[in-house]
């Protein structure tokens, strides 16, 4: 007997793939449809539909009727479409009240954290090549989400990330179109790790001695880069962090981001409290490491998704 809406709906919320591959298989028509009928036929069009996919893979536990899931992938793609017809924008979304469910429904990050759904997700990354990946976990993980800042955290132009984007997109809507129930690793102790290994290292420099952080987990001739500001090495990475603890300036870890050889921690940074506008409210570490040693950081300030995204349209 074939599964209802619902009951697929139902089942990807609980963490299975294989139901949300069938349920967007399913409703993939109809949201191209969508697409074309507001961007008509060329690549705008498909990314509508593929990004609504990914988009699907983290919200899918927000949506509070079941039966209802094709009105709300359809209303995600026509939103995105008719962002696109705007220009840029941030992560698309559906209308606020689709995602105003009761109080224990799961966030978003709950939501993906769940068993094969989690396992499935993050193994499909790791699938990606590391250009295509870094900027799927920009886009869909991390507060510089837009198109400008993921071109300014990866230093190249922003027609190459919609490209890389594009490309992500479809290997991981051509995944989810053939999910199966295959077990794939658990990624929680991986996870778990690299939260500890992140508090820890920013104890450690909160501590102010950062430059132990250094020496043990980056290579000698790592890099660091600041999006329109200087380059230089390990010694730029430990005289920055020393100039800021002697301003008063502190950083608590707030995400932790990481498949493959990408890893990326997003840091609130908290002024002095007689400068308070010290310096920006965020920070973003985007490390590229090889054998599990940073080779490469790119520190960006980035502007909240929240407080640059499009109000979504009726």
């Amino acid at each position: 007997m074939t599964q209802s809406d619902a009951e697929l709906v139902v089942l990807a919320q609980a963490g299975d793939a294989a139901a949300l591959g069938a349920l967007l298989a399913r409703h993939e028509a109809s949201m191209r449809a969508v697409a074309l009928s507001i961007l008509g036929y060329g690549p705008d069009a498909e990314d509508a539909v593929q990004d609504a996919m990914v988009v699907a893979l983290r919200r899918i536990g927000e949506v509070r009727d079941p039966a209802a899931v094709g009105p709300w992938l359809r209303t995600i793609v026509r939103n995105n479409s008719r962002m696109t017809l705007r220009g840029p924008r941030a992560v698309p979304v559906a209308e606020p009240e689709w995602f105003a469910g009761p109080a224990d429904t799961p966030t978003p990050e709950e939501a993906l954290d769940r068993g094969a759904m989690r396992d499935w997700v993050w193994h499909a990354l790791g699938q990606l090549s590391e250009p295509d990946r870094l900027v799927t976990l920009l886009r869909y993980f991390s507060d510089a989400s837009s198109y400008e800042q993921i071109a300014a955290v990866c230093g190249v132009p922003v027609g190459t990330v919609r490209s890389r984007l594009s490309h992500a997109r479809r290997a991981l809507a051509g995944g989810l179109r053939t999910a199966a129930s295959a077990a794939h690793t658990d990624v929680t102790a991986s996870s778990d790790s690299r939260w500890r290994e992140g508090r820890d290292m920013i104890a450690t420099a909160m501590g102010g001695d950062f430059d132990r952080v250094v020496r043990e987990s980056w290579w000698p001739d790592a890099e660091m880069v600041v999006p329109g500001g200087p380059r230089g090495g390990r010694d730029l990475a430990v005289n920055g962090m020393n100039r800021d603890l002697t301003a008063g300036v502190r950083q608590r870890l707030r995400n932790v981001v990481a498949s493959g050889d990408v890893l990326i921690w997003e840091t609130d940074l908290i002024s002095p409290p007689d400068d308070p506008e010290h310096c920006p409210p965020a920070a973003l570490w985007l490390q590229v490491l090889r054998e599990g040693r940073v080779r490469q950081l790119t520190l960006f300030h980035p502007v909240a998704a929240r407080a640059i995204r499009q109000p979504a349209l009726v």
